[in-house]
């Protein structure tokens, strides 16, 4: 029987939202796993450990292997060959019932002709779980999600918000090791999303299970996730917290997909064993960077500069780079600046300004000087191939 814990309160026992929800966090394993249909290779030599308790996010664009990567966890397709261990016990082969692991999917995957306590309590009847402890835990995991008033509602009478909770608490009252969510919220439109974000943060954070969140969205990526693991063309091509993929990402690819980015082309003055001296305009960048160890002096350079790392020069100032103010784009807040100039292998590059300051005063057509606020902010790469 289930372990219920009731507060007192006047004459009434009152469930405290997931108390009946076990936290049971496992690490997860993958080891040079490598997924192929026909002659396409969906997911090539793909390792990743995963903690217990973390909050890990799969990210890249579609076709990038991040939901074959997922099923192949929930075990929804097997793999070609490598290995898979959860809490240190291989699940490669072991069916999907068997690995303790909750699904959210992207529609949610609702049975319409079902109630919401119904639909929450699915896993555990097939689980067959005595009837009076699923009841209960129904009760917790739908307090939890605040849905405790609308057990009796179809899934056709809720919102796109409470269908996606409703899924959750369906993955979380089965008590799984490994909590699996395949873009849940892709559906709701952007505030709501904002405020899903946070409150499903919390609530992993609140449970302590291990989660596994796939999206193509940047920005929830780095606001959810205590790593990334960022996915190209069926390759693992990074995994850091979202302060390493952004400001120190390992290739091009990453340095373009996460974020915005302008891309300056300089040269390359010194190089102290890695440590890169490069030349881009009046000013010279340095810093180590492995990812063009073996750059030698008068290589051209890509230089990548985030938009907040990039301004007006000052007085003083040296000047990376001269250009036309070519279109200005009011963001609330700020304003995003595009700039054309010659020293940008694209012939443009961004910034930005407060709305009501800097970007209020420049004109279409004006000839503006850029220099860099903080270097920290800069990755060096070999030029792109032609």
């Amino acid at each position: 029987m289930s372990r219920m814990r009731a507060e007192q309160e006047g004459s009434g026992a009152i469930l405290r939202p997931g108390a009946l929800l076990e936290s049971r966090p496992a690490s997860l394993r993958l080891d040079r796993v490598t997924k192929r249909y026909g002659e396409v290779v969906a997911l090539n030599d793909a390792s990743l450990t995963i903690a217990p308790g973390e909050f890990v996010t799969l990210l890249g664009p579609s076709g990038c292997g991040k939901t074959t990567l997922l099923n192949l966890i929930a075990g929804f397709i097997d793999a070609d060959s490598g290995e898979i261990f959860l809490d240190g016990r291989p699940i490669t082969r072991v069916p999907t019932c068997d690995r303790e692991i909750g699904m959210v999917f992207q529609n949610y995957a609702l049975f319409p002709h079902m109630s919401v306590a119904r639909n929450v309590g699915y896993g555990l009847r097939m689980r067959r779980v005595p009837k009076t402890e699923a009841a209960e835990r129904v009760a917790a995991a739908l307090a939890m999600v605040k849905l405790d008033t609308m057990a009796d509602r179809r899934p056709r009478q809720l919102s796109g918000g409470q269908q996606q909770r409703v899924a959750l608490a369906r993955a979380l009252v089965i008590n799984p090791k490994v909590l699996l969510l395949d873009e849940p919220l892709s559906a709701l439109d952007k505030n709501f999303r904002a405020a899903m974000q946070i409150e499903l943060r919390e609530l992993q954070q609140r449970l302590g299970v291990t989660a596994v969140f796939v999206t193509h969205d940047q920005s929830e990526a780095l606001s959810l996730s205590d790593r990334i693991v960022v996915m190209a063309d069926g390759v693992i091509r990074q995994i850091g917290t979202p302060q390493d993929i952004y400001n120190q990402p390992a290739d091009r690819f990453v340095a373009s997909f996460v974020g915005d980015v302008s891309v300056f082309r300089g040269h390359v003055a010194a190089n102290d064993g890695g440590k890169l001296l490069v030349t881009l305009g009046q000013a010279q960048i340095a810093g180590a960077d492995a990812a063009y160890a073996d750059a030698r002096p008068g290589d051209a350079a890509d230089i990548f500069i985030r938009p907040e790392a990039l301004r007006l020069a000052g007085p003083g100032e040296a000047v990376i780079a001269q250009g036309i103010v070519a279109a200005q784009v009011f963001q609330g807040s700020h304003a995003d600046i595009f700039i054309d100039t010659a020293s940008a292998p694209s012939g443009r590059v961004l910034t930005r300004a407060p709305a009501s300051d800097t970007a209020a005063r420049l004109r279409i057509g004006s000839v503006v000087n850029l220099a860099i606020a903080a270097q920290e902010d800069v990755s060096i790469f070999p030029p792109a191939a032609e």
